[in-house]
């Protein structure tokens, strides 16, 4: 999790002013000197320049500024200023491809228009040299609409593949975290041979989109701060990226007129950009997605049928198998395994059993059980392993820096009885291994569910992708193990493998790329349509799944997406107007659009509202009804078709038997 952390109360804040949205015609119109001016009227006589961190004046219009509390409230007292102090986010975490139908050689593509579309990255930087991002092979020029920079740093250089970088954090564009550099690679990477993490997942990386072109925009460094990332949004919608792929986001529910993704996403599809964004890996307790604008593209994580597994031999010869990405190859030896982590006077029992605490003398040069998945910090020089139990709960899977494996509470109790009956009880931990996994795909525990706490009639998360075991580019200066001090771990990798819905967006901004490859004029709604109605139904694998809020309409399949049949397209103004219906006040929607007085003469029936977030709803439209009081909800859903012949769907109601559901027609012809 990457924070932000502000001073003392006192102290100037970072604010971001909204002003409306721009006008119509600008000649006369100084957005900057606009901004000075009205930042001046509270500063009593100070510069404003000093103050002054960032015009938006293309996308939206508005300046960010730091102001005092007081300083704050005198902007929002004038006339049609709208002021929000904002914190930071948090980013979130070859196979895949034929799996899901983009195969290297077989899928059907338009290279030359392929190559014209810009995939923008927001996240925490790119690493220039990968060979994920060379341009071998690409012999197109930069496409002529590029209208950004490399402005990444010292001694980082662009070429055709990485057209553009642009840093808001730090000193450079460089990625040091290797997140950014995951990303970017699986939206959009070059094709690149025989690779691997230490030979496990060896095989051939690349992007969705290979001839795609990419531009990166460094928000994240310590934190995420929400300043930067608007104005990431803003620098990406007026250089002429064609997706925004962001897996950033709170880590929880948040209010829309809160959320700079959402607000900045908003505008990015009032200037025809997808933007495609990850849904959180707060799961799986329902209700914990994120990221839950109805124009932006709420991505879950979901397995592939390529499994990463681990195994540990015990003394007696019992083989017990676990889940770790362990690089460690073992010498055939057996280790001992510590009788106890700690005593009490060095460590009291409920943290020595979680490993939050260890008594050297007793666990050096051996093997700990560990209840819990312990803290990087709180792990010793000196252990040879670590055996985990499996709770539920743990996050996503890691990368280790000793030999490290997670077990079932089942076999994790049988190694504690192994333990208990045994003199000098020892353990071998193997190297991890790839076994096919026939129960794939199915949604990781670690991925966020709905409903959608906001508008429940909207389903989020909107589809799921690949984001398990993801193999993919990574930053040579970043440990690999995630949470522990590069100091501490002197590995140095070209391509990691991460998991989280950090990793299925990337996969969906790319297969939008694709789609958009073949339809270059579809809007950004029409896009997501089509990904969502041509995704894979999935069932209900573990008790963890709870149907559509686990996965939304399915599992994104891009060769279906290209040809969907019916997409259903909406537009600003629409989105506008449920935001009216669903009792947003003006002030609030100004925060989220910068639309003056946009709901004046909106509806503020109830059913009206409901019906409209409904229309909204793809491939899927859930409501609420009370179990006691008649009610009747009503669903009209306008179907576009955007091929000549196309099967003719069913429209079949998912229901309570208690309900009765009517759809007339059943069928489309």
């Amino acid at each position: 999790m990457l924070s932000i952390c502000f001073a003392n109360n006192d102290d100037p804040k970072l604010h971001i002013v909204y002003l409306g949205s721009l006008p119509e015609t600008t000649n006369s119109y100084s957005p900057t000197s606009h901004h000075l001016n009205t930042l001046q009227q509270v500063l009593d006589g100070s510069n404003p320049t000093k103050s002054l961190v960032h015009s938006y004046k293309i996308s939206f219009n508005g300046f960010a500024a730091m102001l005092t509390n007081e300083q704050a409230a005198k902007l929002a007292e004038m006339e049609g200023v709208l002021v929000r102090k904002w914190n930071g986010s948090a980013v979130r975490e070859l196979r895949r491809w034929a799996l899901r139908g983009l195969p290297i050689k077989a899928a059907k593509r338009q290279q030359n228009i392929e190559s014209n579309l810009i995939v923008g990255v927001i996240d925490t930087g790119i690493w220039p040299e990968s060979e994920s991002f060379s341009d071998e092979g690409i012999t197109v020029p930069v496409p002529k609409k590029w209208k950004g920079t490399c402005a990444g740093g010292k001694n980082f250089t662009c070429n055709k593949k990485l057209i553009g970088a642009r840093f808001y954090v730090d000193d450079s564009a460089r990625d040091s975290q290797g997140h950014g550099s995951h990303t970017a690679s699986i939206a959009a990477g070059n094709n690149v041979d025989n690779v691997g993490f230490y030979g496990i997942a060896q095989g051939t990386a690349r992007g969705a989109v290979p001839s795609a072109r990419i531009a990166a925009y460094k928000v994240c460094g310590a934190g995420c701060d929400d300043h930067s990332i608007l104005a990431a949004f803003y620098d990406a919608i007026a250089d002429g990226v064609d997706i925004i792929s962001i897996s950033i986001g709170h880590g929880f529910p948040m209010k829309l007129e809160n959320d700079s993704v959402a607000i900045g996403s908003f505008h990015a599809m009032a200037k025809g950009v997808l933007v495609v964004t990850g849904a959180g890996n707060s799961g799986p307790k329902p209700g914990t997605v994120s990221n839950l604008a109805p124009w932006m593209l709420s991505v879950a994580a979901n397995t592939i049928d390529r499994q990463i597994i681990d195994k540990v031999i015990l003394g007696d010869r019992k083989v017990l198998t676990g889940s770790s990405i362990n690089p460690f190859k073992s010498n055939g030896t057996k280790i001992p395994i510590a009788l106890s982590n700690g005593d009490s006077n060095k460590c009291p029992k409920e943290d020595f059993i979680k490993c939050w605490c260890l008594d050297e003398n007793l666990v050096k040069e051996k093997i700990v059980l560990c209840d819990i998945y312990p803290n990087p910090y709180n792990i010793k020089d000196g252990l040879d392993g670590v055996i985990i139990k499996e709770d539920g709960t743990l996050p996503t899977p890691r990368i280790p820096f000793l030999p490290l494996l997670i077990l079932s509470q089942k076999d994790y109790e049988f190694v504690k009885s192994y333990i208990n009956s045994t003199k000098g009880p020892r353990a071998e931990i193997l190297k991890s291994e790839i076994v096919r996994d026939n129960n794939a795909p199915k949604v990781a525990a670690f991925s966020s569910r709905g409903p959608d706490p906001l508008i429940p009639e909207i389903l989020k998360p909107d589809v799921s992708a690949p984001g398990v075991d993801i193999l993919a580019a990574y930053s040579p200066i970043s440990s690999p193990t995630v949470g522990v001090p590069d100091e501490s771990d002197n590995r140095s990798v070209d391509y990691s493998i991460l998991s989280g819905t950090s990793m299925a967006c990337p996969h969906v901004s790319g297969i939008a790329t694709y789609v958009k490859s073949f339809h270059p004029d579809w809007s950004p709604a029409a896009i997501k349509s089509a990904i969502l109605t041509s995704a894979k139904p999935m069932v209900r694998s573990s008790v963890h799944d709870v149907g559509e809020y686990a996965y939304g309409s399915g599992q994104a399949n891009p060769i279906q997406a290209i040809n969907p049949g019916l997409v259903y397209d909406i537009n600003k103004g629409d989105y506008v107007q449920m935001l009216c219906n669903l009792r947003y006040d003006n002030g609030k929607i100004k925060l989220i659009t910068g639309e003056m007085n946009p709901c004046k003469g909106a509806g503020d029936i109830s059913l009206q509202a409901t019906s409209l977030a409904l229309n909204l709803t793809f491939s899927f439209a859930s409501t609420r009804v009370a179990a006691d009081i008649p009610s009747c909800r009503r669903v009209r859903l306008c179907l576009p078709a955007v091929a000549d012949s196309c099967p003719a769907p069913d429209l079949q109601p998912s229901r309570p038997c208690s309900l009765h559901a009517l759809v007339p027609p059943t069928s489309l012809y």
